[in-house]
């Protein structure tokens, strides 16, 4: 086959859409199939070009199996919602023209949203080179932005739906990454015969890349943590992000010289974070680390952190969850109930599920597995063992096939 794939993302982006993207079109490459990419210059970490590729607006070239075209992202602020706006729709749009001008013909286009506006560029160039399109939603936007708090103008609010409906019904696939995802989209059609395939593809572990280390590593000595209890959030420092339970957390446990409070990641909450970490003394917040130092930033951390904030579950499923238990770490998940990782968490008895922003239950959860190196160590293992059942990065590759190959016999 020959796959025309328009993503945000790809690696050496850290961005962990570009991580999962980048190792599917590796896995299609092995199996044989030509790959063509149009992507963004490497942005993620810093929400800037990095600097090793500046100086260029666009860039070609083959990277392993595939030929992909960079092009300036036109990153804004991330605390600057208008001028990040401008930019996705910049990027699309230049995305849109290249994958018009890409070499065909092609099998099918995958487009990945968000951004939504990625959408139509895959539309257009799916009838541009007369095949399928699969829209990946890793988020339903803008349902997220929207419970946050981050998009209020009804007239905006009304746009961006009928960016969202327009988008899946040019689609001829929609794929999402549990079932909660999957009925949301599904509400959001007419029940036609006309409406895409909705079918559910997780995202992959890499159970090869991501696995046990030992937890007296490099990082913890760099940021001097010693033999405490390390609870860590690592990711994004979004609007999603209920992460003021990890200052209450750190606030109420402050005299506690046995417990120690770390968030490793980037956003528009950062700033406000290291405001509060210069008063708390166990509280240490940190940027992003470079993509090989993944392993070792997981294996850090004894107990790690997922947070959702309320009535999100639905809309998002954050992929940092299977690489803690990949890292056999156990998982405190501040989520809904019934929620796609609360019932992961559940069912890989590998940590406790609490509510969503209940900072009393949050804090009960740590001091429990604080006090408990064995229940640490069985929450662990067993979180292991159920990511090495889990999704490969192979398997998720041929369900992508599978689906352009059902949407080609029809």
């Amino acid at each position: 086959m020959r796959l025309l794939v328009i993503t945000p993302h790809l690696s050496p982006d850290t961005a962990p859409t570009g991580v999962v993207v980048s190792r599917i079109v590796e896995e299609w490459g092995a199996a044989g199939h030509e790959v063509h990419v149009v992507t963004s210059l490497p942005w993620y970490r810093e929400h800037r070009v990095e600097e090793e590729w500046r100086g260029r607006f666009v860039r070609r070239g083959r990277e392993g199996s595939a030929s992909v075209v960079r092009l300036l992202p036109f990153a804004g602020r991330k605390e600057n919602l208008a001028g990040r706006a401008f930019g996705f729709t910049a990027f699309s749009g230049a995305a849109t023209l290249a994958a018009l001008l890409a070499r065909g013909p092609f099998d099918a286009v995958m487009a990945l949203s968000p951004p939504l506006t990625l959408g139509p560029a895959g539309w257009l160039a799916a009838r541009r080179h007369r095949c399928p399109l699969v829209l990946n939603v890793q988020d339903v936007f803008p349902d997220v932005a929207i419970e946050v708090g981050a998009v209020t103008s009804p007239r905006v609010i009304r746009l961006f739906r009928s960016l969202e409906r327009f988008c899946y019904r040019r689609s001829d696939a929609v794929t999402v990454l549990s079932d909660d995802l999957a009925a949301n989209v599904a509400a959001k059609l007419d029940g036609s015969s006309r409406d895409p395939l909705v079918r559910v593809i997780p995202n992959f572990v890499d159970t090869a890349t991501i696995r046990p280390l030992d937890r007296d590593t490099r990082y913890r000595s760099e940021l001097g943590l010693g033999d405490r209890t390390v609870v860590m959030y690592a990711g994004n420092l979004g609007h999603s992000q209920s992460l003021e339970i990890m200052v209450e957390a750190a606030r109420r446990h402050r005299d506690r010289d046995d417990i120690a409070y770390v968030v490793n990641g980037g956003g528009v909450a950062a700033a406000g974070l290291r405001r509060s970490a210069g008063e708390l003394p166990n509280l240490t917040v940190v940027g992003y680390q470079p993509a090989e130092r993944v392993p070792e930033v997981l294996a850090t951390a004894d107990v790690h952190v997922v947070a959702l904030r309320s009535g999100l579950s639905a809309s998002s499923v954050p992929s940092k969850t299977y690489s803690i238990l990949a890292a056999g770490r156990p998982l405190i998940a501040s989520v809904d109930e019934g929620s796609e990782v609360a019932r992961v968490v559940g069912e890989a008895g590998a940590g406790i599920a609490v509510p969503p922003e209940d900072a009393d239950a949050f804090v009960a959860a740590v001091e429990e597995l604080a006090g408990d190196a064995g229940k640490r160590t069985s929450m662990g293992a067993s979180g292991r063992a159920w990511a090495e059942r889990w999704a490969s990065p192979r398997s998720v590759a041929e369900a992508h096939l599978r689906l352009v190959e059902e949407l080609r016999s029809r």
